[in-house]
């Protein structure tokens, strides 16, 4: 069974960066398309984005331009680089297969002035 353990997240201000890191276990981890979701107080968890096994990526439109997804196979890493940092992005960000199984504890990211 894949685990995933997401960290990086923290406080800052607004038009600020944060990069996300998640360390995945298993010897496939080239194979899986991962992607990053994130869960805002009061509602549901929400998709990201997305990298395939062959680096493809997309992005949710309220990301585009400022997120940018990317693996490092090597090291079973996928990670999140969040720029230009919006309140409206404060969530629990969590990384996945895509589709998902068993979630981890994800990583807090607050954007506040």
């Amino acid at each position: 069974q894949v685990q995933l353990v997401e960290s990086g997240g923290g406080l800052v201000q607004p038009g600020q960066s944060l990069r996300l890191s998640c360390a995945a276990s298993g010897s496939i981890f080239s194979r899986y398309v991962m992607a990053w979701y994130r869960q805002a107080p009061g509602k549901q968890r929400e998709w990201v984005a997305t990298v395939t096994a062959n680096t493809l990526t997309t992005y949710t439109n309220s990301v585009k331009g400022r997120f940018t997804i990317s693996r490092d196979n090597a090291k079973n890493t996928v990670y999140l680089q969040m720029n230009s940092l919006k309140p409206e992005d404060t969530a629990v960000y969590y990384c996945n297969l895509m589709p998902p199984v068993a979630w981890g504890q994800g990583t807090q990211v607050t954007v506040s002035s």
